[in-house]
């Protein structure tokens, strides 16, 4: 995959939580809640300030984050489900 983002987005691969509860019992694919958790497979190079300067993101590639719900377009490459996210919607890089 080579897709770049631009200015201050993400490319982010959500997390799918798991099928089954602790109980056993399996959930389709519509009780599933949203994932809010996923890795960043590529950030673009930042924002920049009122005087032109690139500001640098605090997020980078390889990163686990936790992002906002409903956050970012969701997009489909090669069979995977892809999410581009403003730096502004991750809520926390996850260590």
């Amino acid at each position: 995959m080579n897709l770049k983002p631009l200015g201050n987005r993400l490319v982010v691969e959500p997390i799918e939580e798991e099928e089954m509860t602790a109980g056993g019992i399996v959930l389709p694919e519509t009780a599933k809640e949203k994932p809010q958790k996923g890795k960043v497979l590529s950030a673009g190079p930042g924002d920049r300030n009122d005087k032109g300067a690139r500001v640098e993101m605090d997020v980078k590639k390889g990163d686990t984050v936790l992002y906002a719900k409903y956050a970012g377009t969701e997009i489909k490459i090669d069979g995977k489900k892809l999410l581009i996210l403003r730096e502004t919607d991750v809520l926390a890089i996850i260590d």
